[in-house]
């Protein structure tokens, strides 16, 4: 059973992913990183060249690939779950933990990623916060559906973010 981390970007599903891979002795794997590798781009610049069409049919060749994985911690790019292929394939053998933010701390989140180099690009290219608001309207109900498991990341630190998923996964596997 693999454990896939869903949630807006810069909820800090790489970030927990590493660290519950170490946790529960699993392979981390990460969609966006996946995509990175298989393209030869980083996702700003793969967008930019291609667009958004490009980057999500790059993001299903990385969802096929991990479609056999077992005993996995999958980080998901934010978008990925709008595919219901995506989750299907996933969810065969996944067991889903969503990570959730207000849009004001996941909007903190990316500027201080981009203050480390960590550029992400716009999606509809309007102010951050209205941006982020919009997009967890279509999404949110999506994240809720598949989501096995809930986990509210506003006052938490990774480790402990961690911590909770990795007790409601073991608990969902009856360990």
């Amino acid at each position: 059973m693999n454990l896939v981390l869903t949630g807006y970007r810069c909820s800090g599903k790489s970030c927990v992913g590493k660290i519950l891979a170490s946790r529960l002795d699993m392979v981390f794997c990460d969609t966006d990183a996946m995509v990175q590798e298989q393209t030869g781009k980083d996702i700003i610049t793969l967008v930019s060249q291609y667009g958004w069409t490009r980057f999500r049919e790059e993001e299903q060749k990385a969802v096929e690939a991990l479609a056999g994985l077992d005993d996995g911690v999958i980080a998901t790019g934010g978008g990925l779950v709008m595919d219901p292929e995506n989750v299907k394939s996933l969810k065969a053998n996944g067991w889903f933990a969503w990570l959730k933010a207000k849009p004001r701390t996941l909007e903190l989140r990316m500027r201080k990623a981009e203050g480390r180099g960590s550029h992400r690009p716009s999606l509809r290219g309007v102010d951050p916060v209205e941006e982020i608001s919009g997009i967890l309207r279509e999404r949110t109900p999506i994240y809720a559906k598949t989501a096995d498991f809930v986990v509210d990341t506003e006052q938490l630190l990774p480790e402990e973010v961690a911590e909770e998923i990795r007790n409601a996964f073991e608990k969902s596997r009856g360990a």
